[in-house]
């Protein structure tokens, strides 16, 4: 495979949880894996794991909430490819749970600012190399809490966790993917949850304690599966690991 040919993507918040398995399984497919990690040390050390699999694999020092660090991860970008062919918005805030009659707009800010100002800023700072490539993807990882039928079902275990900002922020999120995939038909924009929602099971991760009942690899089911579609495949979808969800 030449380097013209081989397929290439950009996970952020990559150098643990969904985001790193994600990067594992797509480069151990032959995908050039930029690694989006806030923290430097704790990318390199990622990145390294990675490459020990064999995986090629380049460190992307990637803050979402910061123009500057996504400027930046641009120009490295560029000095590698001149086309991205998937682009994996995975990084996420979860907030702390404060019960709505408590929440304040100190609360909601910084969850808002990496789901969903930071999926904007990524994704327009990436779009000129999606658009060179020739079946660009963007998944955007998304929450079964974001879906209305979801947090309005007294089975659901969402339903019973009060909170404002990681649900809503992800619910906007769902919105945003849709207008995208509309506006934009040449790239397909869709939506992972990294669970089971009908079975009401989630992934296993540091932002749940690992308390899920899925492994971090079937969390990545979604993500993997709509990173991989092939250009007749679907766009402004919102899927689970069992496929098709309902909004």
């Amino acid at each position: 495979m030449t380097k013209t040919e081989q397929t290439t993507v950009l996970i952020t918040g990559a150098n643990k949880g969904l985001g790193y398995e994600a990067a594992r399984r797509l480069g151990v497919l032959g995908w050039k894996v930029f690694l989006g990690s806030r923290d430097v040390g704790r990318g390199q050390a990622a990145a390294e794991k990675l490459a020990a699999e064999g995986v090629d694999v380049v460190l992307v020092q990637l803050d979402v909430t910061s123009d500057a660090s996504v400027a930046g991860a641009l120009e490295l970008v560029r000095t590698h490819t001149d086309r991205l062919d998937v682009l994996i918005n995975n990084a996420g805030a979860p907030g702390h749970g404060v019960n709505p009659a408590e929440t304040t707009v100190a609360e909601l800010h910084p969850v808002f600012d990496t789901n969903i100002y930071g999926t904007v800023r990524v994704t327009h700072a990436f779009l000129p190399l999606l658009q060179a490539a020739d079946n660009p993807r963007v998944v955007n990882v998304s929450s079964g809490g974001s879906a209305f039928h979801v947090v309005t079902d007294p089975e659901q275990p969402f339903s019973k966790m009060h909170e404002l900002a990681y649900s809503t922020s992800k619910a906007a999120l769902n919105m945003l993917t849709v207008r995208y995939a509309q506006a934009l038909p040449a790239i397909k924009f869709n939506l992972a949850t990294p669970g089971e929602t009908v079975n009401k099971k989630f992934a296993a991760t540091d932002m749940n304690n690992h308390k899920g009942q899925l492994t971090v690899t079937e969390g990545t089911d979604s993500i993997v599966r709509l990173a991989t579609v092939g250009p007749d495949g679907p766009t402004g979808t919102f899927e689970d690991r069992l496929g098709p969800l309902a909004w």
